[in-house]
């Protein structure tokens, strides 16, 4: 028999292809993660992660330009300071690294993209926490204590927001952080300043490209307070705490393993969600591609479209400006 439905006919030629495409992709739902650091006299390549760079805050504006100049929507923004100690002090440092450099980008480019900062203490921290710690109850290694943690993170807030930072990336995974923060801000007047919650962020194997180019001084690991990589429901249930919260966008992090997770997150939240693709998914597929396995422009499209499919709204990609330009 011929048969009557041919669902072929939509994926005939380019033309229609492009007409019933379900999913489409934009710069401005593209977001640029970078990474500033103290005491560089030039950017430094990071080896694990192709194409991207340490700044100095000089090269970094340039580099943000070339990024409004693509049509992007933002760009993350990472610090990497010269001394580091137990507490993160020079996270809350006005002229420290971080703040600087946002000073120096919403200044430049302010008007023209989203100046995100990312609040967490890890890259600050002698040990590598996203936190201050605290002898554990048993006597066994030292924890990051939640409570005193979020005291540091409303200082963070209050000297990121005062530098410029339009949106802040919330990424540490301690109890109460949206809530603590947003009180923070608002006490202080930067009621105007958003709040980007990391709410379901896993203890993923695919952050290994990120702790070299934060100069990670990680002891142990994180699993006591980022997600169980085998928990979905969890992920909702830490999406609808930052949503009570008062969270403006929520995150799920990383993307490609998670993309259940993302799907959960998209069809529950009344606020935008957001995803990233990290540095592990970008390393496999840089990695892939040098050795001739893939297609390297087709799987960037391909991975960014499903991450967008499952849910996302806009996407933390270390690909958003080369993305942006074969897009244009």
């Amino acid at each position: 028999m011929t048969p009557v439905i041919r669902p072929r006919r939509l994926r005939s030629t380019p033309a229609m292809r492009r007409l019933t495409a379900e999913t489409r992709l934009h710069p401005a739902e593209l977001i640029l993660p970078m990474f500033v650091r103290e005491g560089l006299a030039a950017p430094r390549e990071i080896s694990s992660m192709p194409g991207v760079q340490q700044h100095t805050i000089d090269s970094l504006v340039r580099a943000a330009a070339e990024a409004a100049e693509a049509g992007i929507g933002g760009v993350m923004l990472f610090g990497v300071p010269a001394a580091r100690d137990a507490r993160g002090s020079a996270a809350d440092d006005p002229d420290g690294i971080l703040n600087a450099a946002t000073r120096a980008l919403a200044r430049e480019v302010g008007d023209a993209l989203v100046v995100q900062t990312d609040l967490c203490l890890d890259e600050f921290t002698d040990h590598g926490h996203c936190g201050v710690l605290a002898e554990a109850p048993d006597g066994g290694s030292p924890e990051v204590d939640n409570d005193a943690t979020l005291d540091r993170y409303c200082a963070m807030a209050l000297a990121q927001a005062e530098a410029g930072s339009a949106l802040l990336g919330l990424s540490g995974m301690m109890d109460g952080q949206v809530a603590a923060v947003r009180s923070a801000l608002d006490g202080a007047g930067f009621e105007r300043t958003a709040i980007l919650a990391y709410a379901a962020k896993y203890a993923s194997a695919f952050y290994g490209p990120f702790r070299e180019a934060v100069d990670s001084q990680l002891v142990g690991d994180r699993r006591g307070y980022q997600q169980d990589p085998a928990n979905r429901r969890e992920g909702l249930r830490e999406a609808a705490l930052d949503l009570d919260e008062g969270a403006d966008i929520v995150m799920v992090k990383p993307a490609m393993s998670y993309l259940d997770v993302l799907a959960d997150v998209a069809a529950m939240s009344p606020v935008p969600v957001w995803a990233y693709q990290v540095s592990g998914e970008v390393a496999m597929i840089e990695a892939a591609a040098a050795n001739g396995w893939i297609d390297r422009r087709r799987v960037i499209e391909e991975t960014v479209t499903g991450i967008r499919r499952a849910g996302a709204d806009a996407v933390l990609s270390y690909f958003a400006v080369e993305l942006a330009g074969w897009l244009k």
